[in-house]
C-alpha cells in the first residue's frame, strides 16, 4: 500500500494551554461543536464536557488529566489535547507538550495574563512549541483586548501580532473584525451560542479604528519579516496573502504570536480561530526531524511514513476494557498486530489494536501514521516517556522532564486485608502518571504517597477509593524538604580497602566540597524539571527542580593519572549515591560542588566498584563535617480579594511566614502576590474563604526552595 506523504500537511497536533478558569475546556468544546464531532455543546458547569470525562473533573469543575479529542475543519485533522490548568498538575502539561507541534494559548479578557497561564507559556518555551493566542471571556464585565495583550507583552515578552478587533463591548460583543480582510464576522443568534458567523463590511462606527490596527499589524509584521519588508517598502501596504503568509512564518518561527478574541461561552469567535489553527500553525513536515540516540550514535527520524516506526508514549490510561496507551508517531506506520520494541527497557511487545481518540470514546483504525497521535492497546510495560520503535531500527527519544515531588501523605488501608491490594493500586497510579511517587518511611514503615500539591494528592487517593473500591485513610500532609551544604570541607581523605580472600578492593579520594552559589557555573535549573548537561571532561551539571541553583556539580582535578577517568565516573557515581540521603534528617541533598582533588589505586585491587563505594563513603563523611542548612519549598501566591479584605489577607500571609512582592487593582478587587512556605499553605483555601466571606481566590505556583528557619 503506497502512503501519500503529502496528507501528513493537512494534519495538526495542538493543545489548549491556559491558566485553571480561563475557558480552555470551553474552547475546546465548541471546536468540537463547530467542527461537526459533537451535536451538543458541552457545558463545565453542567458536567456535560467531553473531555472532563473523568468524575472528578465533573465534580470539581477543572480539567485534571490531559484529553485527547481528534476532529476536522476545512480538509484538515486537528488532533487536539485539552490540558490541565492547575498547577498540581503540570506533569500533565510537560508530557502533553513534548508530543505536539502546536498550541493555542488561552487568556481571560479581564485578567490577562495569570500565573499558570505564565508557566504554561514558559513550558511551551522550552519545547519550542509555537503558539497562537485567543483571548476569551470577551462578553464579561471589565472585558478589555488591549490590556489583556499588554499583559501578554509585558509578561511572557512575545511579540504580540493582533489580528481581530472587536465589535461591541462587555455585553454587547457581537463579533469581531477580521484585520487581514477587513471584514466583519458576527454572531446574531441572540447569544445562546448557537448560531454561525455572518461575513458582512466593516461598521461604519469602526472603520477609522480597524484602518488604524490594520495598519500597525502591517507595521509590526513588517518589522519582523524579510518578504513582507520588501512589499512593505514598495507599496506602502501590505496585501492580505502578504501578511497571512508573513504571521504564518513568523508563528512557526517564534517571532511573534497571533492574537485572536471572542467568547467560547457564546460561540463567538471559535471558527476564525480554527482557521487561524489551520492557516498558522505547523504540520508535522513543517517541525525539524526529532532527534534520538541509541548505544552512543545520534539518530534522526523524519515524518516520513515510509521511514522505520518510531514513537513516544506520553500517557497511559487504565480502562475498564484495557490498558490504554497513548503515542506520538513520529515517523512510519503501526497498526493492529505489529510487534514494536520498548527502546529504553529494550523488550519488544504486540499492539493489539490501534484506536483514533475523542476522548473516553475510541474508534478503532487499521493503522497510524507518522505525524499521528493515536492509543493503542496490548503493550503491557510500556511507561509514559518510552520509545517504541521497529525492533530492526532502535532508537530513544528524549522522554519529558519528570517534575520532583513537594508534598507527600501517609496512605494505608482501613482493613489489614486491603494492604496488598492498596500497594497494587498505588502502582498503577505511579504507572499512569509519573509525579507521583510511592515510598516507605524508613523510620515509621508507613506508606507515603508524594505529588505536586494537596490536590494533586486528594485526586490520587479519591482515584484508588473509586476505581479499587478501597477504604483508605491518609495523614496530614508533609512537605519534602531538602539539605545544602553551608560551609562545606577541604581534603577530606578517604580509603577504602578490603580483603575478604579472593580479589580484594581499593580505592584512595580526597574530596573537597563546598557550597554552589546561584548563577555560578552550575546555571540555573527549572522548577519542576531537571536539567542535565556536561561542562567539561570530568565536570557534569546537575539541576535539580527547585533549588535555585544547579544541585550538583561534579569536577576532577587529579593530574598524572593518579586516578585514571572511568575510576573518576565510578567516584562521580558514588558521589551521586550518597546524596540520596543528608545528615540533618535524610532529606536529598542539593547544591554543592565536590571537586576529587587526589587519589590512588592499586594495581591489582582497585575496581570501579571499589571507587564507586569509595565516592559514596567519602561524600557523606564530608556531608557530616560539613555545615548542612534545612531547605523548604516555597511558591509564590497570587490572591484576588475584595478591597475592604486586604488588611485582613496581608495579616494572614504574614503569620504563615509570607513575603508580599507586589499588589495591584484588577477590575475591582485587589491582587496580592507574595512568596509563602509551602507548609504554611495547608488549609489556606479555607481560611481565605472565611476570611473574605467567599469573595477572595487564590493561585500558587511553586518557586523554588528557600532556608528553612532553625526550631
Amino acid at each position: 500500500m503506497r502512503i501519500d506523504t503529502n496528507a501528513l500537511t493537512t494534519v495538526r497536533n495542538l493543545g489548549i494551554l491556559a491558566h485553571v478558569d480561563a475557558g480552555k475546556t470551553t474552547v475546546t468544546e465548541r471546536i468540537l461543536y463547530a467542527t461537526g464531532t459533537t451535536h451538543k455543546r458541552g457545558e463545565v458547569h453542567d458536567g456535560t464536557t467531553v473531555t472532563d470525562f473523568d468524575p472528578q473533573e465533573r465534580d470539581r469543575g477543572i480539567t485534571i488529566f490531559a484529553a485527547a479529542v481528534s476532529c476536522s475543519w476545512d480538509g484538515h485533522r486537528i488532533n487536539l489535547i485539552d490540558t490541565p490548568g492547575h498547577v498540581d498538575f503540570a506533569d500533565e502539561v510537560e508530557r502533553s507538550l513534548r508530543v505536539l507541534d502546536g498550541a493555542v494559548a488561552v487568556f481571560d479578557a479581564v485578567a490577562g495574563v495569570e500565573p499558570q497561564s505564565e508557566s504554561v507559556w514558559r513550558q511551551a518555551d522550552r519545547h519550542g512549541v509555537p503558539r497562537i493566542a485567543f483571548v476569551n471571556k470577551l462578553d464579561r464585565a471589565g472585558a478589555d483586548l488591549d490590556a489583556a495583550v499588554e499583559s501578554i507583552r509585558e509578561r511572557l515578552h512575545p511579540a504580540p501580532l493582533v489580528v481581530q478587533l472587536p465589535i461591541g463591548r462587555e455585553g454587547g460583543f457581537t463579533g469581531v473584525v477580521d484585520l487581514l480582510r477587513l471584514r466583519a464576522l458576527t454572531w446574531t443568534d441572540g447569544g445562546d451560542g448557537g448560531g454561525t458567523a455572518e461575513e458582512g463590511p466593516v461598521p461604519e462606527a469602526l472603520r477609522e479604528e480597524a484602518g488604524r490596527r490594520r495598519r500597525l499589524l502591517e507595521e509590526a509584521v513588517a518589522e519582523r519579516h524579510p518578504a513582507a519588508l520588501e512589499e512593505f517598502c514598495d507599496r506602502e501596504t501590505l496585501s492580505a496573502e502578504t501578511l497571512a503568509a508573513a504571521l504564518r512564518d513568523l508563528t512557526r518561527s517564534g517571532d511573534g504570536v497571533v492574537v485572536l478574541c471572542g467568547s467560547a461561552y457564546r460561540n463567538r469567535g471559535v471558527e476564525p480561530l480554527l482557521d487561524a489553527v489551520v492557516a498558522y500553525l505547523p504540520s508535522p513536515l513543517d517541525v525539524p526531524a526529532v532527534r534520538g540516540t541509541y548505544d552512543g550514535s545520534e539518530q534522526e527520524r523524519a515524518a516520513d511514513p515510509h521511514a522505520p516506526f518510531a514513537a513516544l508514549a506520553f500517557k497511559v490510561s487504565a480502562t475498564p476494557t484495557g490498558r490504554l496507551t497513548y503515542l506520538r508517531v513520529y515517523s512510519g506506520t503501526i497498526g493492529k498486530g505489529d510487534t514494536v520494541l520498548d527502546a529504553g527497557a529494550r523488550r519488544t511487545e504486540r499492539v493489539g489494536r490501534v484506536l483514533r481518540v475523542r476522548a473516553d470514546r475510541r474508534t478503532p483504525v487499521d493503522r497510524a501514521l507518522a505525524g499521528d497521535i493515536v492509543a493503542v492497546v496490548g503493550l503491557k510495560y510500556a511507561r509514559p516517556g518510552a520509545t517504541l520503535c521497529a525492533p530492526q531500527a532502535p532508537v530513544v527519544l528524549e522522554p519529558p522532564g519528570v517534575a520532583e515531588p513537594v508534598v507527600s501523605v501517609a496512605v494505608e488501608a482501613c482493613r489489614s486485608t486491603d494492604t496488598d491490594r492498596l500497594a497494587s493500586a498505588l502502582a498503577r497510579l505511579v504507572e499512569e502518571d509519573p509525579s507521583l511517587v510511592v515510598r516507605t518511611d524508613p523510620e515509621t514503615g508507613q506508606t507515603l504517597l508524594a505529588g505536586m500539591g494537596e490536590l494533586h494528592l486528594e485526586v490520587a487517593v479519591e482515584k484508588v477509593r473509586r476505581d479499587h473500591a478501597l477504604e483508605v485513610s491518609v495523614g496530614r500532609p508533609r512537605v519534602s524538604y531538602r539539605e545544602s551544604v553551608a560551609r562545606g570541607v577541604t581534603g577530606l581523605v578517604y580509603r577504602h580497602v578490603k580483603q575478604d580472600g579472593g580479589a580484594g578492593q581499593f580505592a584512595h579520594v580526597v574530596l573537597d566540597v563546598e557550597p554552589l552559589e546561584p548563577d555560578s557555573e552550575g546555571g540555573t535549573a527549572h522548577v519542576g524539571t531537571t536539567d542535565v548537561g556536561t561542562t567539561g571532561t570530568g565536570t557534569t551539571d546537575v539541576g535539580t527542580p527547585g533549588t535555585g541553583t544547579a544541585g550538583f556539580v561534579f569536577r576532577s582535578t587529579v593530574v598524572g593519572g593518579r586516578v585514571p577517568q572511568e575510576y573518576v565516573r565510578a567516584v562521580e557515581a558514588g558521589c551521586r549515591d550518597a546524596l540520596a540521603e543528608g545528615p540533618l534528617g535524610g532529606h536529598p541533598v542539593t547544591g554543592l560542588r565536590v571537586t576529587l582533588t587526589d587519589g590512588a589505586t592499586h594495581v591489582k585491587d582497585s575496581s570501579d566498584t571499589a571507587f564507586r563505594t569509595a565516592g559514596r563513603f567519602a561524600l557523606r563523611e564530608a556531608l557530616r563535617a560539613s555545615a548542612m542548612t534545612l531547605l523548604e519549598p516555597v511558591v509564590e501566591v497570587t490572591v484576588t480579594v475584595p478591597e475592604d479584605a486586604v488588611g485582613g489577607v496581608l495579616g494572614d500571609l504574614a503569620a504563615r511566614r509570607g513575603r508580599v512582592t507586589g499588589s495591584a487593582m484588577r477590575s475591582g478587587a485587589t491582587v496580592v502576590t507574595a512568596t509563602v512556605p509551602l507548609a504554611e499553605l495547608f488549609g489556606y483555601a479555607t481560611r481565605l474563604r472565611s476570611r473574605t466571606q467567599g469573595r477572595g481566590t487564590f493561585t500558587a505556583r511553586p518557586t523554588g526552595y528557600a532556608p528553612a528557619p532553625t526550631r
